[in-house]
């Protein structure tokens, strides 16, 4: 593989500590509370510098968002040779350590602190984030009914049933009471039960794909920081 050129890594490096930065700017003092000053000091350049990169603030949120996204559904958009419930199980594991990160729930606890004053922020929030993700998760599951894998009439409905299945109940328990983080077993309790309920719902091998689940083991690394 052809290394980048220097200036390339550069900006990549740059733009990674600027979203690095965003979280935590945002996840501490709300989208309203943050600034493009914190923003830029947290990164370590001059404000002009991340003007080059993010020219708005609602551009440069929305890009913290999308990276969140991105990471959650790169088992969707790069599939393995494993088949569609090993995929399924690393979403979800993926989609855990993501949400359950006390930034994000920072992040989601301010969003919704400051909706009802400044419903932009809620709306460009829902949209950057879980709108997206739903979108990706609706087409992977549409390209498995196609492949004969999932029955559903409603892929939305399908993907908000997955969604809600996995881990809806410790994330709205984290939301709620900051310091009730659910443990790794607690978690895997959560969505080996959440994909098992799915698969019998939507598979049209439920048998052949719980066992498939049965037979898959939960990531061995800790539950990761913010990259």
């Amino acid at each position: 593989m052809t290394a980048l050129p220097k200036r390339q890594q550069n900006r990549i490096e740059r733009e990674r500590r600027i979203l690095d930065a965003a979280l935590q700017v945002f996840s501490e003092k709300g989208y309203v509370g943050a600034s493009m000053d914190d923003i830029a000091a947290g990164a370590g350049l001059t404000k002009p510098t991340l003007y080059q990169y993010f020219p708005s603030k609602d551009e440069l949120f929305t890009a913290m968002l999308t990276q969140e996204r991105d990471h959650m559904l790169a088992d969707f958009e790069h599939p393995s040779a494993s088949g569609m419930v090993a995929e399924l199980y690393a979403f979800s594991w993926h989609y855990a350590e993501t949400v359950l990160r006390p930034d994000m729930l920072s992040l989601a606890r301010l969003i919704i602190a400051e909706a009802h004053r400044a419903p932009d922020v809620g709306r460009a929030y829902q949209a950057s984030g879980p709108d997206r993700l739903l979108a990706g998760m609706i087409s992977y599951l549409n390209l498995q009914r196609q492949e004969g894998r999932l029955v559903f009439e409603d892929a939305e409905l399908a993907a908000e049933d997955l969604w809600g299945l996995i881990l809806s109940a410790p994330r709205n328990r984290a939301l709620h009471i900051p310091d009730t983080l659910p443990d790794r077993a607690t978690i895997e309790r959560y969505i080996r039960n959440g994909l098992g309920v799915f698969l019998r719902a939507y598979s049209t091998r439920p048998a052949d794909d719980l066992s498939a689940l049965a037979a898959l083991k939960p990531p061995t690394d800790a539950q990761p920081e913010h990259r």
